[in-house]
This record gives structure tokens, sequence and C-alpha cells, in this order.
């Protein structure tokens, strides 16, 4: 059964609120990790150390936290809610995103029920971390789109406020500029402090173009200080036409 985390008034995503000073001390992001080719593992052996997830899922319960979806074009018209099932909405951005294909905004839609699987996501393979196979899309779609995972440390006493206020700058400023559909971050495996976040994108180019923002460039430099180790990580997110799902392949495939 899972833990519900429902913050619809105290994340401070949305740039209205101050963010609770044990989830902003808790909760790694990735908004200054878009897409960067010069991000390496640091300290891998870090990353080996733990126990195989698998044996862990049964015993460990899931904190549900919500997606972050990135606000649809107002001439759109189509409230972000709209979609979602559930009785657990995600959260959203202040900002818009300027323009949305067809096929990103069915995935869009779909993502509102996107959530892990595992409380061990931090180091499980990034397709079984997540309930990808309950995403499904309509049969005529075909596409595929840019998907980055950040798996990182924090660094002890490292100071958390700075760099949550130029994540969340960056992340708006993401979203201004178009691309990217959601982003998502958990928080610290309870033993090891490790973390996950994943940000989804329309495509690579627009994951590129948010490294020479400046919100983007700012926060880069808080993190350099700010994380003992860290691990990016790229995938495709593929819709096959004839079929309802999803499937996710390394980037290099």
């Amino acid at each position: 059964m899972a833990t519900v985390l429902s913050p619809p008034h105290s994340i401070g995503i949305h740039g209205h609120d101050a963010p609770p000073a044990a989830i902003a001390q808790s909760r790694d992001s990735i908004g200054h990790a878009a897409e960067d080719p010069s991000v390496t593992v640091k300290h891998p052996k870090a990353l080996e150390s733990h126990a195989s997830p698998i044996n862990l899922l049964s015993s460990t319960p899931i904190l549900y936290i919500p997606p972050i979806l990135s606000s649809l074009p107002p001439e759109i018209g189509i409230p972000l809610s709209a979609a979602y099932i559930s009785h657990q909405p995600p959260l959203s951005t202040d900002s818009h995103l300027p323009s949305i294909d067809d096929a990103s905004l069915a995935l869009h839609h779909a993502l509102h029920r996107f959530h892990p699987i595992t409380s061990e996501y931090a180091f499980t393979p990034y397709p079984d971390a997540f309930n990808w196979s309950e995403l499904e899309l309509p049969e005529s779609i075909e596409r595929e789109w840019y998907c980055v995972v950040f798996r990182s440390k924090r660094r002890s006493g490292s100071e958390s406020g700075s760099l949550y206020d130029a994540d969340r700058l960056a992340h708006e400023e993401a979203v201004q500029n178009g691309g990217l559909l959601l982003y998502w971050y958990g928080t610290p495996h309870p033993e090891s402090g490790m973390n996950l976040a994943t940000c989804i994108w329309q495509s690579r180019a627009h994951a590129l173009a948010a490294n020479t923002r400046p919100h983007h460039i700012r926060a880069m430099r808080l993190a350099a200080a700010s994380y003992e180790h860290y691990e990016l990580k790229r995938y495709w997110l593929r819709k096959t036409k004839g079929e309802r799902g999803l499937t996710v392949r390394p980037y290099d495939d």
C-alpha cells in the first residue's frame, strides 16, 4: 500500500510558498541537469554497494509523490487535471508551455498517472522503477520522447535553500522556453541517501537548449558543490503505431 504525500499548499513548486524545511532538505531535483554531457558518475562504488532492490520491494511502502506536469498552452483550453482519473492530482507549474504537439498532449494526459512502483527507485533500472505499463496512448500515435534521469546523493551539510530556489527558477524557465513535459523527484533513500529525479522532454533538442538558459547555468553552478556523487543517464520513451503501450530504452539504442 502506498503512503500518500499530497502537498497542495506546501511544496512551493508553483513559486508561491517556501517549502517546509523537512521537504526542502530531503528532496533533490534536476532542473539544473536538463541535458549536460559533461555530467558523469562520481564515486560509482556508492551505486554498487546497496542490496538488489528486487529483494526489498515487498517490505518497503511506496511513498506517493505526485509528478510535476508543465501547464499546457493557454489556447488549448484544457485544465491540467481534466485527464486525471485518480483522486491524487499532480502538481503543475506557474509557467505554460508555448506549444505542444498532439502526440505529446496525449502523453501529457497519460503522465497524470505517473508514479514509482518501488520505494527503491534510486537503485532500480529506470524502465522498472515507474508504472510505464499503466500508461496508454491512442494506437494511431507513433513518436518518441527524451528522458533524463539524475541519480544523486547530497553532500552532508550542503545548503538546500539556494539550490531549491535556483532549481525552481530553472524549472519554470524550461517550461517557458518549451519542451519540458514532466519533472519528478523523489526522497533520499533512508539508508544510503541516494535519490532519483527525472524529466521527460518533447525532444532532445529542447533539453539541450535548456542548458544555455541563465537560471539553468546558475543552478548548475550551485549544484556542483552540493552533491557527493551523481549520475546522469538518458533514455528514449517510445510509442509505436498500432500499440497502446510505451517502451523505455537507453538513449544509445
